[in-house]
């Protein structure tokens, strides 16, 4: 469902179609609603590189997953904000990154970074060095990739530029690994899930790698947190 700051909604019905079919329905829409937007009509960070409007390939749509995966985002949210609370220095909202379809929350030291070498598959350099342009740590949750390093959905923590120390550092809770095929610290979902306190072991993963990198890196902390 979309609707507009003046109060008028419009909605598309979620339900097994094409990726071209629901493109050109919800052109329709945002037309029907008098918004302009400028959308990348191709996949991004992925090997897939369709346009939208000529993938006929992709038509399943599973109700249960896609609730269940809302449901993990939004309780990933949630906790997020608790741990973005107490930084008082420039940290994003917790955001949803299309391409990777990860959900992220990022914290800044306030000092420019080395330009981001890029290379990442179907990206734009200049995206990535817009992005990393200064230094930061940022934490999210990933659903994970088959074929890749991780496979299963996991929490995951990782600084650009990354301090010298960073994988022999020690964090929590102790399933937390750090993966140096990918430069990043991961907590299973399924760790998570099953602990006796969700919330707590999250909390505790996303601190303890926080502090791991920002004390590598020599960040002002006592400037940048509240006590």
């Amino acid at each position: 469902m979309a609707r507009t700051s003046d109060g008028v909604t419009k909605s598309i019905a979620l339900a097994p179609r094409s990726v071209a079919d629901f493109y050109e329905d919800y052109l329709g829409l945002l037309a029907a609603l008098g918004v302009g937007a400028k959308i990348w009509p191709v996949p991004q960070e992925m090997a897939d590189t369709v346009h939208f409007a000529a993938d006929r390939e992709h038509a399943s749509y599973d109700a249960d997953a896609a609730q269940r995966c809302w449901r993990i985002l939004a309780h990933a949210d949630r906790v997020l904000k608790r741990f973005r609370g107490p930084f008082l220095g420039k940290s994003s909202p917790s955001h949803f990154w299309w391409g990777g379809f990860d959900l992220a929350c990022t914290r800044f030291s306030g000092r420019p970074a080395p330009p981001h070498p890029g290379g990442i598959p179907h990206l734009a350099d200049f995206v990535t060095r817009e992005a990393y342009s200064h230094e930061c740590i940022s934490a999210g949750w990933w659903p994970g990739n088959v074929g890749s390093p991780v496979a299963e959905p996991a929490f995951y923590a990782y600084a650009y530029p990354e301090p010298v120390g960073c994988p022999e550092a020690p964090v929590r809770p102790a399933a937390a690994r750090y993966l140096l095929a990918m430069r990043e610290w991961i907590l299973p979902y399924e760790a998570v899930r099953a602990a006796p306190d969700p919330d707590g072991a999250l909390l505790e993963f996303l601190q303890s790698t926080y502090a791991a990198a920002a004390d590598r890196g020599g960040w002002d902390r006592a400037r940048l947190e509240r006590a």
